[in-house]
């Protein structure tokens, strides 16, 4: 018995010690650290992704647009020359008139290429895909937000309940974390403008 007795301090101080929260306090500290990195992460994946996708598809769009446009300037130069029968009598008004029926030819046949390839002209394909970008950025910016907010409310729970706030009081002094709160007019949605 005296030997029970001689080992009780020891034994409760073990108890007390496993019992005290201390790692766990420390591995939930970590552990929201880690989940806001994570939204960090998040942050700059949009940060990087976003200027270049909206630059390929104003790029891409550009090319559509050009061609475009080159054909419609091609069409109506054609169609503002006054042809007649006296045209093949008069070289110089011949020239201009198929200088500008093959600057047509030429818009048309880069037309035509672009069509063939892309047969919908996928500026539009290009858009729906930045949109699902978009989209799928922001899903990942709030399931890490959500990740988070989880994180931190296990760390100040367990910061908070007994035994752990006596530990924390003692010898840790943590403080307790903010959650992800939203900004003044998140209501209002970012627009991307081209």
């Amino acid at each position: 018995m005296k030997r029970f007795i001689a080992k009780f301090p020891f034994i409760l101080l073990l108890a007390l010690l496993s019992g005290c929260g201390y790692n766990t306090m420390q591995a939930n500290e970590e552990a929201v650290i880690a989940a806001w990195g994570n939204v960090e992460s998040s942050y700059q994946r949009r940060a990087d992704l976003i200027p270049n996708l909206v630059e390929v598809v104003k790029g891409y769009a550009k090319h559509e647009a050009d061609t475009l446009k080159a054909v419609t300037e091609a069409r109506a130069k054609v169609g503002s020359m006054q042809v007649s029968k006296d045209v093949l009598n008069n070289p110089a008004t011949l020239q201009k008139f198929q200088q500008a029926q093959g600057e047509l030819s030429g818009a048309l046949s880069r037309l035509m290429v672009v069509v063939e390839k892309y047969p919908d002209l996928k500026a539009n394909q290009n858009f729906m895909d930045l949109q699902k970008q978009l989209e799928g950025t922001e899903n990942r910016i709030n399931v890490a937000r959500e990740r988070y907010n989880q994180s931190v409310q296990v760390f100040n729970t367990s910061i908070r309940t007994f035994p752990n706030s006596l530990t924390n009081s003692m010898l840790l002094h943590l403080q307790r974390k903010e959650a992800f709160k939203a900004e003044e007019g998140a209501k209002t949605a970012p627009k991307v403008k081209f």
